[in-house]
């Protein structure tokens, strides 16, 4: 058996999730997911494409998840997440912040047990016409998820004046398509790596000092 057929039988590919959390369906960040869901197949991956509305959920209320209502769009995110290695998020910029929808979708299946985000890859990108590119919502956005225990990478991607920057599937200035390929192959690398070789792990926990409680705990000792 040639090396390159045994790895194929030996390392099942990279499963991963990817939406856009806007409910439009033609939204640049869409489209920004489109792409990405694209290269990612093009580098082997085993793409799970979603869009937001598949996780619609109602505002989080703690009476309703105490009398074990969690709404089906949580749970069908929390599944989502459980069946696939790693996910990747292309979020639009709200107000300086990331959407609430997406905020209150995170809140919910925090309360999941297991809790899905949890040592799980994450990729952040934007898109948007102004100049930042969204990018600062992708800043907040990283705070939650790093609280849950995700691996966000930490390079992120912004791609500005996006409402004139595709060309059909495709960012229309070569150079930063090529980027984009580039960024999203080194991320799939580095998942893929901490699924084959356990060994490379490393607890991403930012410690602020609190004393371990089950009522605020959010990443799962094992």
């Amino acid at each position: 058996m040639s090396d390159k057929l045994h790895d194929a039988v030996a390392k099942p590919p990279l499963r991963v999730l990817i939406f856009a959390a806007s409910l439009r369906d033609d939204s640049l960040n869409s489209r920004l997911a489109k792409l990405a869901a694209s290269v990612a197949e093009q580098h082997g991956a085993t793409v799970d494409r979603a869009t937001m509305r598949d996780f619609d959920v109602p505002s989080y209320d703690a009476d309703e998840e105490a009398g074990g209502a969690v709404p089906a769009g949580a749970r069908e995110l929390h599944r989502r997440l459980e069946a696939n290695d790693a996910f990747v998020i292309a979020s639009p910029e709200y107000n300086f912040s990331m959407p609430g929808l997406l905020k209150n979708a995170i809140d919910w299946v925090s309360r999941c047990k297991p809790q899905p985000f949890h040592e799980r890859h994450a990729l952040l990108m934007s898109a948007s016409p102004s100049m930042a590119g969204g990018n600062r919502g992708l800043w907040a956005l990283r705070i939650p998820l790093e609280h849950l225990g995700a691996r966000v990478y930490p390079d992120m991607f912004s791609l500005a004046m996006a409402h004139k920057a595709f060309a059909g599937d495709r960012i229309a200035d070569p150079a930063l398509q090529h980027r984009f390929e580039q960024y999203l192959k080194a991320f799939l690398e580095l998942a893929e790596a901490a699924k084959h070789y356990p060994c490379i792990k490393r607890a991403w926990v930012e410690f602020l000092g609190e004393h371990p409680d089950a009522a605020v705990d959010r990443v799962e000792a094992k």
